[in-house]
């Protein structure tokens, strides 16, 4: 008799929220992701959760042309995603702010609290997200990844740049594509 290993699960939970951009967008997207760290019970820091969606919504409505964005919350295999799409065809800056300017440290903040984050380019513009993986308990402190000394890799050995799917390109953290206009 032939036994096989258990599946992983392939539980998926997702939200999309639909926010108009101003002022407010920004505490209905904490909101959002909130609630669902709470209904699903997911084993993030919801703290930095918030803190990262907030900096992506915030740099969507200061650099969106349109009047929606919209956020997706994802949870499955082992980590927490937060997508914030906007019609803008241009890629975020990682900057080196310094302690007297005004702007820049939002996505230091991103790339040195997520695990991963990049971005994606899509039919109607961009997406920018990042992902937290699980805790194994509350209590214990979660290791980060490093970066690998080579250009153009991540921790572990992954290439920065992934390929193609369809209409969606996959550009992970650190990426150099992710990195000043595109569009």
């Amino acid at each position: 008799m032939i036994t096989r290993a258990p599946i992983r699960p392939t539980e998926l939970h997702s939200r999309r929220v639909r926010l108009t951009s101003g002022p407010v967008a920004a505490a209905e997207a904490r909101d959002q992701v909130r609630a669902a760290i709470r209904a699903w019970e997911v084993p993030v820091d919801p703290d930095v959760a918030i803190l990262l969606t907030s900096e992506l919504v915030t740099n969507a409505i200061k650099h969106e042309a349109g009047d929606t964005i919209t956020l997706f919350v994802t949870c499955t295999y082992g980590h927490l995603r937060v997508d914030v799409h906007d019609t803008s065809r241009f890629f975020p800056v990682l900057l080196d702010a310094t302690g007297e300017e005004e702007f820049g440290r939002g996505l230091r903040l991103v790339d040195s609290l997520a695990d991963k984050w990049g971005c994606d380019l899509t039919p109607e513009g961009k997406a920018v997200y990042f992902t937290l993986g699980f805790r194994p308990s509350l209590g214990e402190h979660r290791p980060r990844p490093v970066a690998s000394p080579r250009p153009g890799m991540v921790s572990r050995g992954r290439p920065a740049v992934s390929h193609s799917h369809g209409t969606l390109l996959r550009f992970p953290r650190r990426s150099p594509r992710c990195d000043g206009p595109q569009g």
